[in-house]
């Protein structure tokens, strides 16, 4: 019975992707939970760029020659739980609206290059401290 209770209550827990990187792409880890993302991301030159992932972590990659300087991003996906669509409407046709639809997921944040390649959490914090 309390494995029973256990198991509901993680099951109820919202997902907790983390960010990681290596040098030349970002992606999340824990990505349990979490379908048909889309990762928009804002280099400091100002170019955008979307990647989409149906299933698993959306993965950006720099491409060529990339432009040092704070990349910001936004992540949204959508989760396995269900909430009540609040455009539903019993009087729509069959299959143009749900009852159901799936919650959203959203996240922002930040990642560094310098010199071309994409910075350790641990690095942008030295960096921060050089410049003050």
């Amino acid at each position: 019975m309390l494995t029973l209770l256990i198991g509901s209550v993680a099951s109820a827990q919202a997902p907790d992707p983390v960010q990681r990187n290596n040098s030349r792409a970002v992606w999340f880890e824990n990505w349990v939970g979490l379908e048909n993302a889309n990762m928009r991301v804002a280099s400091p030159d100002g170019d955008i760029k979307d990647v989409f992932a149906a299933t698993g972590t959306p993965v950006y990659e720099l491409t060529g020659a990339a432009s040092d300087g704070v990349y910001r991003y936004e992540l949204r996906a959508q989760t396995d739980e269900l909430v009540k669509n609040r455009n539903y409407s019993a009087n729509s046709l069959e299959g143009q609206d749900e009852e159901f639809v799936p919650k959203a997921f959203y996240r922002s944040g930040v990642f560094v290059v310098r010199g071309g390649v994409i910075l350790r959490p641990e690095e942008m914090e030295k960096e921060e401290e050089r410049e003050e």
